[in-house]
């Protein structure tokens, strides 16, 4: 049995990852296929030289499509929208596994690719899925990039590693590309918070996109103080600054409901920088942008309104780890759905009986 797992951007491997180590074990053949950008090319060689299996290279979709038409494998596995996935399905099977649960619209529409298979995360999203696709195949199986934390196979991280100081609580800052806090962020962040270790781990595209220069001035800033690590570009895997820090200060990511997921306080900040197409009378894009469950699972989370209040927040959230707990449980359930490391091995045991 062979698998292609598309790689349109590197932030999808951690999804990915834990389900290649568990087909491995079943003799399945892995090939990643990644997407040529000549600004990452050193980044993107560094990060496929450490999957331990195939790498094929291709300039864009069209490229790709035509190794999958070619080799056709069993499967290929998909972490974004893909077009004319019904050129393949004669001779492979396809696979949505989202590579996120955050509460951005795209999560559902990029089921518009119509695959043979979505790989769901928790019976709300399954229902609401299935009534938005009726004739499109869901499995609610879990959230994949959680394994490694909930299995215990991950490597684990220690603050000293890092350059950080051990007898500190850390928090880890893992805002979006857009909307994004960073630029709301003071300038003096990790002095004004000095009595904590910072994680700085931005998106990708807020390290890698030219439009985010300004983001990564204030990223390369802050990185210069003593209490601060920078998690690099080629650092394509949160779950190691998960597993290590206390406290999570974010957005309206993913990573908020990842974190909540493994039982640890959150703090989410509502002051975004919004570019002017999407303020003012034109603020309904931004409510388009998002899906309707981001206020939803607000309470998930303790909020900071601005980045004033966020210090008093977050030593709140310190004090008190506990205080969100039900509800990081509650949400835990519908939004990520069973998380008990073995979400890989479900999805792999599917791709192998189908």
């Amino acid at each position: 049995m062979q698998v292609f797992f598309d790689v349109q951007q590197l932030y999808y491997l951690p999804q990915y990852t834990p389900l290649q180590k568990e087909l491995e074990k079943n003799g399945v053949e892995c090939t990643y296929v990644f997407y040529r950008d000549t600004e990452l090319a050193r980044q993107q060689a560094l990060v496929a030289s450490e999957l331990g299996c195939q790498v094929r290279w291709v300039g864009s979709q069209s490229e790709a499509m035509s190794v999958y038409i070619n080799e056709k494998p069993d499967w290929l596995i998909i972490g974004n929208f893909f077009d004319g996935l019904e050129r393949l399905h004669p001779h492979t099977k396809s696979g949505l596994m989202s590579h996120g649960i955050g509460p951005k619209s795209c999560y559902y529409t990029v089921s518009d690719s119509n695959p043979t298979v979505r790989f769901v995360e928790g019976p709300y999203r399954t229902k609401r899925l299935q009534e938005l696709y009726p004739k499109s195949q869901f499995v609610d199986v879990g959230y994949a990039k959680l394994d490694p934390i909930k299995s215990g196979e991950l490597d684990s991280l220690t603050p000293r590693e890092l350059g950080l100081d051990p007898k500190k609580p850390t928090l880890l800052y893992a805002p979006t590309f857009y909307p994004s806090s960073i630029e709301r962020f003071s300038r003096k962040f990790p002095r004004e918070f000095s009595e904590y270790n910072i994680i700085v781990k931005p998106h990708y595209f807020s390290l890698a996109n030219k439009k985010y220069k300004k983001q990564r001035k204030r990223l390369e800033l802050w990185s210069s103080e003593s209490n601060v690590y920078l998690a690099g570009v080629d650092q394509v895997n949160i779950l190691p600054y998960m597993a290590v820090a206390d406290i999570l200060i974010s957005d309206a990511s993913s990573t908020l409901f990842e974190f909540a997921a493994l039982d640890k306080p959150v703090v989410w900040c509502d002051f975004y920088k919004l570019r002017a197409g999407y303020r003012g009378i034109f603020s309904y894009r931004f409510q388009k942008r998002m899906d309707e469950d981001l206020y939803k699972y607000a309470d998930i989370a303790a909020h900071a309104d601005s980045y004033e209040s966020l210090r008093s927040v977050v030593d709140s959230q310190f004090e008190n780890p506990n205080e969100y707990k039900d509800a990081r449980r509650r949400y835990t359930e519908e939004l990520a759905g069973l998380v008990d490391g073995c979400v890989s091995k479900r999805i792999a045991e599917y791709m192998l009986k189908a």
